[in-house]
């Protein structure tokens, strides 16, 4: 199975939102078929075959996560952020800011969904492959 240590390899390589579809393929090669990250401390549960998890650890102190979602808002930064305009934790902190707590990818079905606090899908977005 893979390690946390793989999953930072592959990871390192992303310098923008532009480097994400292949940052996606490399780690599903690897045997990850879906995975969490949470927006609040930026720690990730990754999920294989046969129930395996492996988590990488909070990266940065908490941030608050906004209570009502703005999803329009939201989509324009995402949008901003996959053209390679913002850096990772500009992109972060906006997501807090507009109330998506996490987002989830699904190897399988090559998508990446965001989640408010509350659970609600706030958008669901093909992974270009």
């Amino acid at each position: 199975m893979f390690t946390v240590e793989q999953i930072k390899a592959a990871h390192s390589k992303v310098k923008s939102g532009a480097d994400f579809p292949s940052y996606i393929q490399e780690i599903k090669t690897l045997g990850v078929t879906h995975y969490e990250a949470y927006v609040s401390d930026g720690h990730i549960d990754y999920h294989g075959a046969n129930k395996y998890t492996t988590n990488v650890p909070a990266k940065y102190e908490p941030l608050a996560i906004s209570d009502i979602p703005k999803g329009e808002a939201f989509k324009a930064e995402l949008a901003a952020h996959q053209q390679g305009k913002t850096d990772f934790l500009a992109f972060i902190k906006s997501c807090a800011d507009f109330g998506i707590e996490k987002w989830e990818i699904c190897m399988d079905k090559m998508t990446c969904t965001y989640y408010d606090k509350a659970g609600h899908e706030i958008l669901v977005e093909e992974i270009p492959q």
